[in-house]
């Protein structure tokens, strides 16, 4: 009779055998193999904790069925459905045997522990400390039934209360931590869909796979499960799963990207050629640089008589500028200064072999930015007290005291230290590569579960489609990449990676900033000494409209209007923000007043963000202001390179055919990049904030007056 009854109270939970076992080869797959050998050497309690999907139900089922207990039944009991009594569990005193008692020394799966009634939260910790229960109903004085039954209770969160009574606890990982996992998984749901429904199995794309892999599944197992169904259905027998019939939603860092590498094989042959950088830098750029900088020293000294100094401030700067919200940092990947300073690094060490020393992150990320806007501040005043676009010979001094500098760091550091913290040029090309519409990222899917030598980021040999390389020279991992401050897009990491997983995607122009930004205080200062910068350059049209005129001979007098025009330029949006915070401290007592007076109020009092993160919003203008100072000496005195040429070699060049703007298209232009920065700053700073504009008016404004003072200086 017992017997019979027994089977007929089982029968609703009993869980006839685990469904498989844990598939994977990971660092974590082992692991959890290894915990669940563990449990199942004894008879403890186990909890295990994991997020939802993630067949936790079925790991309790393999510690069963892997023990000597085997043969004895195992029940499964989902806590939400318990009884506050818990007399399915306990019994009752005089009438029917509970759960411990039909299981006997088999197992007991407590399914969401977290969701058991809070009155039975007692009983349980005592069933886990003395293994021992009351059934419902008995006396207090009776002595309490001895538990045979072991104990796995199944939660998706912490259990202080229970974890501190188990022996075993066993933290299953989520399926985004594992990726590497993901491909057997795949397989192993391919051939189940296929077994059961009698169709040929199909197999997936690579692809396809990097495409799951860059997914998070927040349903981790289960999801996954479901999104290979489906695809199979959607594909129609076809012997190929492809990215088109996975309908995973892209990543946060993924969306509204489109990768150029994919699109255009060429691009990506040509990128991972010795052609982009090495031939470029070593076959072209280190000899060019070296005539640059003597033509500097030996030719005639104004910028109409010697090309060097044509090519410097008349095309160089524009087109970098230009450049910017299209390629980002490209300039860097062959900048002259990092270049020689390689040259010495290597020459160095071969004839003085030796360890070069590591990085200090911390107090480089600390004092770095700060150095780099230091010397910014020193060219700056340099070039406008000694009229630096009109003197050759200093203009030289300049570029050898950056190459210097980079050379210095290249022989005491490994790697482009100088590139990364220091150099003031990178400073401001990282600074305007966040506008970039184009990014280097990698899939971190692909990248944790395949890689496991980070030849991209270390450096190494040959391995498979994988080039032999030294690894990034700024020390980036590209599937880490939330900036674009710190990618010089040298393009080693794309040589590198054997599993093709380095992208160069288009993007929407800025998306990091309102996205995935990390704000800095000295990247905001270079920010607005940039934008004061373009004012600086204006100095003469300044004095003029001030009625201060200064002559070229009075140095201090020279030297403190330069600083006061940056500090005024900074003190703008430092006083537009606050009259934001004080608007809304007026706004919050406004609306206080109006609520204890029982009054309407319908005004807006969300606080305004950090200067730090707002003042991100002037980037465009900080670029539009400069490139419009620039374009001036691009339309107007670019195209005089061929008689300035002549002029350089001691000939007269002036038959020489030249192409120049009329100065109201010249005018036009200049306008027009301030518009559209002023526009562009203003959306952006919309997207940074995510408020409304009648908060952001008074930043708003001040990007307005700031452009119209330029608009006037400049036209």
């Amino acid at each position: 009779m017992f017997i019979k009854e027994r089977s007929q109270v089982l029968q609703p939970y009993l869980i006839t055998k685990a469904e498989r076992g844990i598939i994977g080869k990971s660092r974590y797959a082992t692991r959890l193999r290894h915990e669940i050998k563990q449990a199942s050497e004894d008879r403890e309690p186990v909890l295990i904790l994991g997020e939802p999907g993630l067949d936790k139900d079925n790991i309790a089922a393999l510690i069963h069925f892997n023990s000597t207990y085997r043969r004895e039944a195992i029940a499964k009991v989902n806590c939400n459905l318990v009884q506050v009594s818990g007399a399915e569990l306990f019994g009752r005193a005089g009438g029917n045997a509970g759960l411990l008692t039909y299981l006997g020394t088999g197992t007991l799966v407590l399914n969401n522990i977290q969701e058991l009634p809070e009155e039975l939260i007692p009983k349980i910790v005592q069933l886990l400390e003395t293994r021992t229960y009351r059934p419902v109903g008995s006396d207090e004085q009776e002595e309490p039934l001895i538990c045979e039954t072991r104990i796995i209770m199944v939660t998706e969160k912490s259990q202080p209360t229970c974890e501190s009574h188990v022996k075993h606890s066993i933290k299953v990982p989520a399926l985004r931590v594992r990726k590497a996992d993901i491909k057997p998984h795949v397989e192993y749901y391919i051939s189940l869909f296929c077994r059961d429904r009698g169709i040929p199995k199909p197999t997936i794309t690579a692809e396809a796979l990097r495409s799951l892999q860059g997914y998070d599944f927040p349903e981790n197992l289960k999801e996954l499960r479901f999104l290979v169904g489906r695809a199979i259905v959607q594909s129609l027998n076809e012997p190929f799963l492809t990215e088109a019939v996975f309908w995973s939603p892209q990543p946060k860092g993924k969306k509204f990207r489109f990768n150029l590498l994919n699109a255009y094989p060429s691009l990506r042959r040509f990128l991972r050629s010795e052609w982009f950088t090495d031939r470029i830098n070593y076959g072209f750029t280190l000899t060019f640089f070296a005539i640059v900088v003597a033509t500097l020293f030996l030719a005639p000294q104004t910028r109409d008589r010697n090309v060097a100094l044509n090519l410097f401030w008349a095309w160089w700067w524009p087109l970098i500028l230009i450049g910017f919200p299209f390629v980002g940092r490209l300039w860097c990947a062959i900048c002259p200064f990092m270049i020689y300073g390689e040259v010495t690094q290597k020459i160095s060490l071969w004839l003085f072999p030796r360890q070069l020393k590591h990085w200090n992150r911390d107090l480089s990320e600390r004092w770095g930015g700060w150095f780099l806007f230091g010397l910014f501040v020193l060219i700056y005043l340099w070039e406008e007290l000694w009229d630096l676009q009109n003197t050759a010979y200093l203009s030289a001094y300049l570029l050898l005291l950056i190459t210097a500098g980079a050379m210095i760091c290249s022989l005491i550091f490994e790697r482009r230290y100088w590139c990364r913290y220091l150099c003031p040029i990178g400073g401001m090309n990282g600074l305007f590569a966040k506008l970039s519409m184009t990014e280097l990222r990698a899939q971190q899917g692909t990248c944790s579960a395949e890689c496991t030598t980070y030849q991209c980021y270390k450096g190494g040999a040959k391995k498979g489609e994988g080039l032999e390389t030294n690894g990034c020279p700024l020390y980036s991992h590209p599937a880490q990449l939330q900036d674009n401050r710190d990618c010089v897009l040298c393009m080693t990491c794309l040589k590198a990676c054997p599993h093709r997983s380095v992208e160069f995607n288009l993007r929407p122009s800025a998306i990091e900033l309102w996205t995935t930004h990390v704000p800095r205080t000295y990247e905001v200062a270079l920010l607005l000494l940039l934008l004061g910068g373009a004012f600086l350059h204006r100095l003469p049209e300044i004095q003029t409209a001030i009625a201060w005129q200064i002559n070229a001979d009075e140095f201090l007098p020279h030297l403190g209007l330069s600083v006061l025009i940056l500090l005024f330029v900074a003190a703008v949006p430092l006083v537009a923000y606050g009259m934001m915070r004080s608007l809304h401290f007026i706004m919050v007592n406004w609306k206080k007043s109006c609520q204890d007076n029982q009054l309407p109020y319908g005004l807006n009092t969300c606080k305004p963000k950090s200067f730090i993160q707002l003042a991100y919003g002037y980037l465009p203008l900080a670029l539009g202001a400069n490139l419009a100072h620039y374009l001036r000496l691009f339309l107007q005195e670019a195209g005089r390179v061929l008689p300035v040429t002549w002029a350089t070699l001691g000939m007269d060049g002036s038959s020489l055919p030249i192409l120049i703007a009329h100065p109201a298209v010249t005018a036009f232009l200049q306008g027009t990049v301030l518009i559209f920065s002023v526009l562009l700053t203003w959306v952006l700073t919309q997207k940074i904030a995510r408020q409304s504009w009648r908060s952001l008016l008074p930043q708003h404004v001040s990007t307005l007056l700031l452009a119209i003072a330029l608009w006037v200086i400049i036209l």
